[in-house]
């Protein structure tokens, strides 16, 4: 979810909505991981299917990153060029991470058990989180016990996902022809659909990806590769219609999806698992063709559309310690929803608010920084 249209050429038309769903789709999962900690399973969680987010996420940046560097590949542009520009993402892994670890540390440096954890398993997973490596299921950096692959900020996998699809496209998949990313694209949806509806996640459900318990680093990978790819391959052959008030529509239809409850209950779950794949192979990849065609009309949308674009990357990626610090209270203290929404709300205020701080004081100077250290290389 990290690549914005901004960074696309100016002689290219700026896709000002994309970036304003993105924005919207970000908000929508700070809610549905509200939600996990009043909830008892993966069925009665508000904002049930707010782990679809993600899946959009990867078609938006399967798209954006076509659009933007497809064509330069053949003027120059190197794949050690490339990479470099992704790495630039960086900057705001170092601080969820280090915001992950003051979490972990306020929370007792134990495991969601009570299980206390070594010094040495937090320096360990903090080396881990900052280089991007992956944690296995019970390995001594997988700190809180649960499974996570970056146990010191969970959203952290689909990042890391996006990183693997960003190396995709710079060996291969930009090499490939039309037919051929179809095929391949086509041979990514059957490996997802086969997850989603022959239950990979064990409950009907996409939300796969965050863990590499029983399979889930493989689904996770499907998810990527499926949603970036369908992006990539629709970038090459967008043709926009007219489309009166995309952004309101495109965001009702986000919500809605995210927001929708389990399907199929206890007789007919593997709905919930269709419903996913429906989602993912279809709608999303509509959202962002209507996204892409439509245009803001006025100075306020433009503007709307820049601020959740621009908070879009860094709400995301440092919302999740203070999940983690709600949950611990939450849960210690046996607490509802109608009790802890106060804290809930001031959280999600204090989230947005310092993600802007960072993007405006940290990130973008830090950007800056690192484009003109490496501009001889940025080709």
């Amino acid at each position: 979810m990290t690549e914005t249209s901004s960074k696309i050429s100016n002689m290219k038309p700026r896709y000002d909505l994309l970036d304003g769903l993105r924005g919207v789709a970000a908000l929508m999962v700070i809610l549905y991981h509200v939600g996990e900690g009043f909830a008892t399973s993966s069925r009665d969680q508000v904002i049930n299917h707010g782990y679809l987010a993600v899946d959009f996420f990867f078609v938006l940046s399967g798209f954006v990153i076509g659009y933007a560097y497809d064509g330069r590949w053949n003027q120059g542009m190197s794949t050690g060029s490339f990479i470099l520009r992704r790495i630039r993402l960086q900057p705001m892994v170092l601080i969820a991470v280090v915001l992950g670890v003051i979490s972990f540390i306020l929370q007792g440096c134990e495991q969601w058990d009570g299980t206390t954890v070594s010094t040495s398993a937090v320096i360990l997973s903090i080396i881990f989180g900052f280089f991007f490596i992956p944690s296995l299921p019970g390995t001594l950096p997988e700190v809180r016990g649960n499974g996570e692959m970056f146990p010191l900020n969970g959203p952290s996998w689909s990042l890391f996902f996006e990183y693997v699809g960003s190396l995709l496209y710079a060996f291969f998949l930009h090499r490939m022809s039309n037919r051929a990313l179809t095929i391949f694209t086509c041979v990514a949806a059957l490996a997802l659909a086969s997850i989603g509806i022959g239950n990979g996640s064990g409950d009907y459900h996409l939300g796969v990806g965050w863990t590499a318990a029983n399979g889930g680093f493989f689904m996770g990978l499907a998810r990527m590769t499926f949603s970036f790819s369908i992006g990539l391959l629709m970038s090459r052959r967008f043709k926009p219609i007219k489309v009166k008030g995309a952004f309101i529509m495109c965001s009702f239809i986000i919500c809605c999806v995210l927001a929708v409850p389990f399907i199929g209950g206890e007789n007919w779950p593997v709905l919930n698992g269709v419903y996913d794949v429906v989602c993912t192979l279809f709608v999303f990849p509509m959202v962002v063709y209507l996204g892409a065609s439509g245009t803001t009309t006025d100075p306020y949308s433009r503007h709307t559309c820049e601020f959740l674009g621009a908070i879009s990357y860094p709400v995301y990626i440092i919302h999740y310690p203070f999940m983690y610090m709600m949950y611990s209270w939450v849960w210690k203290n046996e607490l509802s929803f109608s009790s802890a929404w106060p804290v809930a709300a001031l959280i999600i205020a204090s989230v947005i608010l310092l993600a802007w701080g960072l993007l405006r004081y940290y990130d973008v100077p830090m950007r800056q920084y690192l484009t003109h250290k490496f501009k001889r290389y940025l080709n």
